[in-house]
């Protein structure tokens, strides 16, 4: 039985492609019998024919890859594309390195702790790259002892 005509017809009825038009084999000689688009249609009112639902590409697989690299998998020298510093860019790291460094100078400033002339300098500083981290300008405030111990 051949229903290349009905299914042409379903499918443009229904708006989706050939390859997505159902057709129930149970109700093969219904479906044969009908030779016009309003034959089609009462087919698909009745349920004889159906659209089949869009195929989409399963996200499972890059989920499961993702959970792998925020534990630190997957991430050797082998899945390497880019240089260190196109995956680390130079710029990202310094904010991450100068924004708590100025956030702690304004917090001893606002407590009273540093002058605004100690606080200018130590800015300076840290604008210049003198300071790795807030612990070494913790240490650095201890040995000039304006930080108590």
């Amino acid at each position: 039985m051949k229903l290349s005509t009905q299914r042409r017809l379903a499918a443009d009825i229904l708006d989706v492609g050939i390859n997505r038009v159902w057709i129930d084999s149970t109700r093969g000689t219904d479906v044969s019998a009908a030779i016009s688009r309003e034959d089609v249609k009462r087919l698909i009112r009745q349920g004889a024919i159906k659209a089949k639902p869009e195929i989409g590409i399963s996200r499972g697989r890059f989920r499961r890859r993702i959970a792998k690299r925020r534990r630190g998998r997957r991430r050797g020298v082998g899945s390497r594309k880019g240089t260190q510093r196109a995956r680390q860019p130079k710029k990202a790291s310094w904010i991450r390195t100068v924004r708590p460094l100025r956030a702690r100078l304004r917090e001893l400033k606002e407590k009273g702790v540093i002058n605004r002339h100690e606080y200018r300098r130590l800015y300076r500083m840290v604008k210049g790259g003198a300071f790795k981290s807030r612990a070494h300008l913790e240490t650095h405030l201890k040995e000039r002892g304006l930080l108590k111990g």
